[in-house]
């Protein structure tokens, strides 16, 4: 049966953690930033932001989007191929259970269907090779 993302799972910074080779490693496993035994979360300066005003960083921020947000994105658009900012612009623009909706299909492995890691060049349950590096 394949996991699929839920809204428990979409970090503050945008980052869907389902994605994410922490979540999906069986060694020293990370739940997802938002659970009691985070792993990458435990000090993220994103995630304790004393400046954001709901779950995610958004618009409503006066430092939107801030140094660290931009780093983060810019690191993530040249690696992987994922902004945060437009994660985030999604989560703004259509809500939360929408853009849930929209990562399940986009990460979705074309050949197992399982959710393809972010962090990785292919599927880590089948070796598909994930398209659009």
């Amino acid at each position: 049966m394949t996991t699929r993302v839920n809204i428990s799972h979409i970090a503050p910074c945008g980052m869907n953690c389902r994605l994410c080779i922490g979540y999906l490693r069986d060694k020293n496993k990370c739940d997802g930033c938002l659970t009691p035994n985070t792993k990458c979360g435990r000090s993220c300066t994103l995630r304790f932001c004393d400046k954001r005003h709901g779950k995610y960083c958004d618009h409503s921020c006066p430092s939107f989007p801030c140094l660290r947000l931009r780093n983060l994105d810019k690191r993530y658009r040249a690696k992987y191929g994922m902004s945060m900012l437009d994660n985030l612009g999604q989560i703004e623009e259509l809500g939360i259970r929408q853009f849930v909706r929209n990562e399940n299909a986009r990460w979705a492995c074309p050949t197992c269907g399982e959710l393809i890691c972010v962090h990785r060049p292919q599927c880590l349950n089948c070796g598909t090779a994930r398209q659009g590096l």
